[in-house]
């Protein structure tokens, strides 16, 4: 085998079932390190699109006092940045931010 340049190093990665660079593993290490992990009320791990249900009634600051209510499925989640957070969006209310803390993955 030839070596297209490279120190020739290769590596089985678990994820992918793949032989990849040394280089390439050290990368994808450094990005999984720098990934945000956001768990929900009974520590399951939340991602993108994922459906989540309320675990108690929550008053929604800024519409008017509603509220809503335990149990109330929120479809298509997305992640924030923050271990806390989920951004969502709910009838009638965009921008809608909830803790994590209060979520249960569906």
């Amino acid at each position: 085998m030839s070596d297209a340049g490279g120190d020739g190093d290769f590596v089985f990665d678990e994820a992918s079932g793949e032989w990849i660079s040394a280089e390439e593993a050290k990368a994808r290490a450094a990005a999984a390190a720098g990934a945000v992990e956001v768990r929900d009320a009974v520590g399951n791990r939340l991602a993108d699109g994922d459906a989540v249900s309320l675990v108690k009634d929550l008053k929604v600051k800024g519409s008017g006092g509603q509220t809503l209510k335990r149990g109330t499925v929120i479809r298509a989640i997305r992640l924030t940045g923050d271990p806390q957070e989920i951004d969502c969006r709910h009838e009638g209310i965009k921008g809608l931010v909830l803790r994590a803390e209060f979520v249960r993955k569906v």
